[in-house]
């Protein structure tokens, strides 16, 4: 099995992360985090281009080589305070799904059985069933909870006459047992489905979504924390799923199924912000960013800034674990309180 795909574009890494070999851990030893490209968009539905979401993702930043990117809001740099390195891509032939999905997760489960947090950059969110099913492999059958930002529930049975496919991937892990229904929440739905049946079946399994005309009468804080008490109950940790569709198409034009009526860009940088910081993450990915539909690169900066925020929050936690203190958004930047207990 190939340990790399074709790169498109220009051979970079994730902000300039030294370089490793996801089946060769002697290459990322001392490891927190391994960035993982998964190039593949043969499971869209409606328009492709998400295969060159890795790149882009990669690339979008303004940023002088090897400068520091510390965070304001959480006073830590990601990039230092975690040992990040990044795996390039897996081969990701998007002709073939039912191979890709062998594939990632083989590589993915190869980076959570050697102790670090796996992000994969997608493609589309087909993905989403070999990141999850890869990590909890490690951890355990319906061990890892699951927190899902997207327009769309992706609980969709057959499609196309296939299984596999962008809008299957949350059914699959469940039906699997990879994942627990009642440990499944959803932020952000909108728009015109899943059909009633799907509906029912999302109900049966305990699965808790929270539509965004919810989000809009109790407030993104309050859903927000309720979602997260869900995800912490009972399991080992927290696989985090960030399609970038969950933003309004004014902020994340470059995807492939757009959905008007979502989270501004602001909202979710502060959702994934928190839940790196108040839950065990073991697992991310950032789904859907189509480039050739994008304008002025706004929806791959937004995908590079959700996994520096994600990552930023886990930095700040272990930080807090350490020094027993604990992050207070509410003090001012310039005020050491910030940061106390």
């Amino acid at each position: 099995m190939a340990r790399y795909g074709t790169q498109f574009g220009p051979d970079i890494t994730f902000h300039e992360v030294p370089r490793c070999d996801w089946a060769d851990p002697g290459t990322f030893a001392g490891a927190d985090v391994v960035v993982l490209g998964a190039p593949f968009d043969g499971g869209t539905s409606y328009r492709a281009g998400t295969r060159f979401g890795p790149q882009h993702i990669r690339q979008a930043s303004y940023s002088r080589a090897g400068g520091a990117r510390p965070s304001l809001a959480l006073r830590v740099d990601a990039l230092r305070d975690l040992a990040v390195f990044d795996a390039g891509d897996v081969e990701a032939f998007s002709g073939d799904a039912e191979r890709m999905v062998h594939d990632l997760r083989h590589a993915v489960h190869a980076l959570a059985a050697a102790g670090v947090v796996p992000v994969i950059l997608g493609g589309d969110h087909t993905i989403a069933w070999p990141d999850i099913a890869g990590v909890a492999q490690h951890y355990g059958q319906g061990r890892v909870a699951v927190v899902h930002f997207d327009a769309h529930a992706d609980t969709g049975d057959v499609e196309f006459g296939s299984l596999i496919g962008h809008g299957q991937p949350m059914r699959r892990l469940i039906e699997s047992g990879a994942a627990r229904g009642d440990r499944f929440v959803q932020l952000g739905l909108r728009g015109y489905g899943p059909p009633p049946d799907t509906l029912e079946w999302m109900a049966r399994h305990g699965i808790r979504a929270y539509e965004m005309t919810e989000i809009g009468a109790r407030g993104l804080d309050e859903c927000l924390g309720e979602a997260l008490a869900i995800a912490a109950d009972g399991c080992d940790g927290v696989f985090l799923s960030v399609d970038i569709d969950a933003c309004d198409p004014a902020f994340a034009p470059g995807t492939g199924t757009p959905e008007p009526g979502g989270f501004t860009s602001r909202e979710l940088l502060d959702a994934v912000r928190r839940v790196g910081y108040e839950l065990p993450v073991v697992g991310m990915d950032v789904v859907e960013v189509a480039p050739p539909y994008d304008h002025a690169e706004i929806t791959s900066f937004l995908a590079n800034r959700v996994v520096l925020e994600a990552l930023s929050g886990i930095a700040r936690r272990r930080a807090d674990a350490r020094d027993g203190s604990r992050w207070d958004p509410r003090q001012p930047l310039l005020d050491d309180r910030r940061r106390d207990g």
